[in-house]
């Protein structure tokens, strides 16, 4: 199960994704778009065009976790949008960012 502390890292993409693709696509953008390799235990957070759904991924051990929250009324507010397509984060900002709805 997926522990996140003060060591963990977290990276932030800024950009929506489309949340049609799988474990497999999510993969494929760490590796591509970011250049970063997901086996390596950072956990990435990824967020629908509506704001209404987030995704994090995260390889642990054997084998990857693709876990999505979606709110059952309002949106995600205050999701960074900046130059850069990823950003890291620490697992207290994660926890305030997935819990300012509106």
């Amino acid at each position: 199960m997926i522990h996140l502390s003060a060591n963990s890292e977290i990276m932030l993409a800024t950009c929506p994704q489309d949340f049609r693709k799988g474990i497999d696509g999510f993969v494929a953008v760490c590796r591509h778009e970011f250049e970063h390799n997901p086996k390596t235990g950072i956990t990435f957070v990824f967020i629908n065009r509506s704001k209404t759904m987030v995704r994090l991924l995260n390889y642990e051990n054997n084998g990857y976790w693709l876990m999505t929250k979606r709110l059952s009324k309002g949106k995600f507010k205050s999701w960074p949008n900046n130059e850069q397509a990823i950003n890291p984060l620490l697992a207290w900002q994660l926890r305030k960012l997935l819990s300012n709805t509106a």
